[in-house]
């Protein structure tokens, strides 16, 4: 048994806790230490560097509402807002883990947890955090192999949010643009994940007619229609133990929207033409270039199905907000490709404010310099 190199903290005012997640987790990392008193979080969390803290949410004047670990995880981001915390407590739920989440915290545990649990999301967290420390020590812009670009304030801001919830399974909803890049990023959240040995699936939503829609999404059994040839999985199935990304969920009309809905709600599909519930294990993450809140207030998407889908909300802004881009962007394309870019960046300039031809032109004329030299 290789011993991952970590530095754990585990603050729980049960002693009898501290000692079973202590005796599992110092088999696995360099360093874990344990601290009874919350008090003392402030010390540790200033004098001592740790990769990990996990930290309960509910200590003795408060035994059952989380108030506590939440003010505990403000204190300890406002010390230091890198902090990786990963929060516990025997009464959570679902909308405690979302809250935590969105607080700042990586991930959640139930108490009493399971070893293999609780240890995979220590392992994924401690991961995360050293990736992002040798990143900031490298300066390297964030790539997910293709040209998902990471330099300015706003898409930091985006991997910050995607690296904190990535090692969970909570849902995720991805707004933005035409062209901003949301099956980039639902990829590099996928590859971020614990599923990132299993398979992504990505289903474009908007490409479906509604006669494919179930058969395409939940499957069919042979004879179920005139060219149901043989039994076919659907994307679901296709998915299993990894992600499915449902890309342009506005555009799905309200009578399937409550059939996915009661898929995602009892994690089961029935194939067109069967009786037979199949179990599903995925991770959902779904895409919309439109405004889906204002849908749901309007009638045109179930408020309930959005609830289900957006437990953590991505706003993935689009590259005039984020000039800072523009160069690193330019740079993963070929010199033809840029050429052609350039193009119609220039003819943008045209109707473009004093500041932003100032930026196309200089972000231009340096990349192509720099293909005229080879570099």
């Amino acid at each position: 048994m290789s011993i991952q190199q970590g530095k754990i903290l585990i603050v729980d005012d049960d002693v009898d806790v501290l000692r079973a997640a202590r005796l599992l987790l110092k088999r696995h990392f360099a360093q874990v230490d344990f601290e009874k008193n919350p008090q003392k979080i402030p010390y540790l969390v200033t004098n001592f560097e740790y990769d990990v803290i996990l930290l309960d949410m509910n200590f003795t004047r408060d035994l059952s509402s989380g108030k506590e670990g939440f003010e505990w995880l403000d204190k300890i981001l406002d010390i230091n807002p890198k902090a990786t915390v990963v929060l516990f407590t025997a009464y959570g739920d679902v909308e405690m883990a979302v809250r935590a989440i969105k607080a700042g915290a990586a991930d959640f545990v139930l108490k009493p947890w399971e070893n293999d649990k609780l240890l995979a999301t220590m392992q994924a967290a401690v991961a995360t955090n050293q990736a992002k420390q040798e990143k900031k020590a490298g300066g390297a812009t964030l790539h997910t192999g293709n040209v998902l670009i990471g330099d300015s304030p706003a898409m930091q801001e985006v991997l910050e949010t995607v690296s904190r919830v990535a090692g969970t399974d909570a849902n995720i909803l991805i707004l933005g643009e035409n062209g901003t890049g949301k099956d980039l990023l639902a990829r590099h959240i996928h590859a971020l994940s614990m599923r990132k040995e299993k398979t992504f699936v990505p289903v474009d939503l908007g490409a479906l007619s509604e006669t494919l829609f179930e058969s395409e999404l939940f499957g069919h059994v042979k004879g179920a229609f005139t060219d149901a040839r043989d039994d076919r999985a659907g994307r679901f199935e296709e998915a299993a133990g990894g992600t499915i990304f449902l890309d342009e969920i506005g555009n799905v009309s309200i009578p399937f929207q409550a059939k996915l809905l009661t898929v995602l709600q009892n994690r089961q599909v029935t194939r067109v033409g069967s009786n037979k519930q199949l179990p599903i294990d995925v991770r959902l993450i779904t895409a919309t270039n439109k405004n889906i809140s204002q849908l749901a207030a309007s009638g045109q998407f179930r408020q309930d199905l959005l609830y289900r889908i957006n437990t953590i909300e991505v706003h993935l802004p689009p590259l005039r907000d984020r000039k800072e881009d523009i160069v690193p962007w330019l740079n993963t394309f070929s010199a033809s490709t840029v050429k052609s870019i350039t193009a119609r960046l220039r003819s943008y300039m045209k109707r473009s404010s004093p500041s932003w031809k100032t930026t196309i032109g200089r972000a231009t004329s340096a990349n192509c310099n720099m293909r005229s030299k080879g570099r």
